[in-house]
């Protein structure tokens, strides 16, 4: 019996990375930038969408607009599930993505969330902060 439920506690549980017999991969930056350049290109199309945003990514000759900060280690699975969300979204939905005003992202796709800025110390050093100990 301890035997049994020490072999079930080593295993990876569902929805764990490599859970499901997938080794955990770095996203590869460039690649989920021009995939996803061209699948918005692909769906402005499909919606009869005409905004900026729509007009870059369907020039060859521009880059992609996505540029994920370098602190953010996204893995190749999260680049997959934000592609599929927006996919699957409707064109209502889509044209939130791509507009020119306020651009909104589905959640899938905010994988890579920016550290707020600390706040102001207020001990006149310079900048420095002091945190309490244990």
């Amino acid at each position: 019996m301890v035997a049994t439920l020490g072999v079930l506690l080593m295993a990876p549980t569902p929805g764990d990375t490599g859970g499901c017999g997938r080794e955990a991969t770095e996203l590869d930056r460039d690649r989920y930038a021009n995939a996803r350049k061209g699948q918005d290109c692909d769906r402005c199309e499909e919606c009869g969408l005409t905004t900026a945003r729509c007009a870059r990514a369907c020039d060859p000759q521009k880059p992609a607009d996505i540029a994920l900060p370098q602190t953010c280690y996204p893995l190749l699975r999260d680049g997959e599930v934000c592609l599929r969300a927006l996919g699957a979204a409707s064109c209502e939905t889509f044209a939130t993505y791509v507009d020119d005003e306020a651009p909104v992202a589905p959640s899938e796709c905010n994988f890579c969330r920016v550290a707020p800025e600390p706040p102001a110390s207020t001990f006149g050093d310079g900048g420095a902060t002091a945190e309490a100990g244990p």
